[in-house]
């Protein structure tokens, strides 16, 4: 190669370095007094919708991608041996429910041969004393009478099991309904489905995975400041967040977590200087879940921007991260939501 070619290659080498660098600089100016910045990565808390039960997969109703929300129906498992021993339940509940009327019959009988065998002691009583009846009939009515109220007692005693029975079979049944219940898996919030875990026709154990998502309202970044820029900065500070795919468009947030330790930098940050020094990692949350539910659709998992903190309360924000009315934000196009069950 010669002489010419060298140096022609070195400076487009150094042409493209010194525009990558010159893009850094122009689309992230220089910060006023009072504020810091990094770069980082959008971030929301994972949320996976897994079996309570072990069973197999009857229908995955949520794809990748899709967005669902709070209570509907995203999977179910197969049910049909659980409605089983449910019908079953209810067989012996109607089953106790006949013993128990006919035990209460009995009772109402035997209370009525009790009351007749008493009225038939006391009259032998008074026949004895006049002379018309022996003090041995007397005494065999007495035992007419004890047998009777022994009888009664004895089917008030299966009232009383009939009635357990009733008990234990209803709980049995609402137990089984309940796990029937279980058995159709819902979100439990508005989220977005990240990945599908399981398949129809897989068999899932207890606990396991079906779903996994993204909570669409707890979304946040984390960005690493230098020790002299997290001394300065407190809890609950007014935050930014500038995405990539919004630029010009910061999205308000606070300073709601800073690590207690200092680490490296992670290679994620730009420049191998700032890598060496030892830097504090910030949470960027995004509190306002109306504006971020009306964008959602921008909230990805890993797309980055670039994180503001503000160390100064006083110090106002320069004028490209002031935070825009929602009139000027971008106007996304609707999408039909995921498809729910009838529940």
């Amino acid at each position: 190669m010669s002489k010419k070619k060298l140096i022609l290659a070195a400076l487009a080498v150094v042409l493209v370095v010194g525009g990558y660098f010159a893009w850094r600089i122009l689309s992230n100016p220089a910060l006023p007094p009072g504020f810091a910045g990094g770069n980082g990565r959008l971030e929301a808390t994972q949320v996976d919708i897994a079996a309570k039960y072990a069973g197999r997969l009857k229908t995955v109703e949520a794809n990748e991608g899709d967005t669902v929300d709070a209570g509907q129906v995203v999977a179910t498992i197969d049910t049909e041996p659980l409605e089983a021993q449910y019908r079953a339940s209810q067989a012996r509940i109607r089953e106790a429910q006949d013993n128990l009327r006919t035990a209460q019959a009995q009772v109402r009988v035997k209370k009525a041969t009790l009351d007749y065998a008493d009225k038939q002691y006391k009259r032998s009583q008074q026949l004895v004393k006049g002379g018309s009846v022996s003090g041995q009939e007397a005494e065999q009515d007495l035992a007419k009478a004890e047998a009777a109220r022994a009888d009664l007692v004895g089917v008030q005693a299966q009232v009383v099991r009939s009635q357990s029975s009733i008990d234990a079979e209803t709980a049995e049944s609402e137990r089984l309904k309940a796990e029937i219940a279980d058995n159709t898996l819902k979100a439990p919030i508005r989220a977005r489905v990240q990945g599908r875990l399981a398949e129809p026709g897989e068999v899932v154990a207890a606990g396991g995975k079906v779903l996994s998502t993204l909570d669409l309202s707890d979304v946040y970044m984390y960005v690493f400041l230098p020790t002299n820029v997290t001394g300065k900065l407190s809890l609950g500070a007014d935050a930014r967040i500038v995405l990539d795919a919004l630029p010009g468009f910061p999205i308000k947030a606070v300073v709601s977590y800073i690590s207690p330790n200092a680490q490296f930098t992670p290679k994620t940050v730009e420049t191998s200087e700032e890598r060496h020094n030892l830097t504090f990692r910030v949470k960027l949350q995004i509190p306002n879940k109306e504006k971020l539910r009306e964008y959602e659709r921008m909230v990805k998992v890993g797309i980055p921007g670039m994180g503001y903190v503000q160390l100064d309360p006083s110090a106002e924000w320069p004028k490209n991260l002031q935070v825009r009315p929602p009139s000027e934000w971008p106007k996304l196009p609707e999408i039909a939501p995921a498809s729910s069950s009838k529940q």
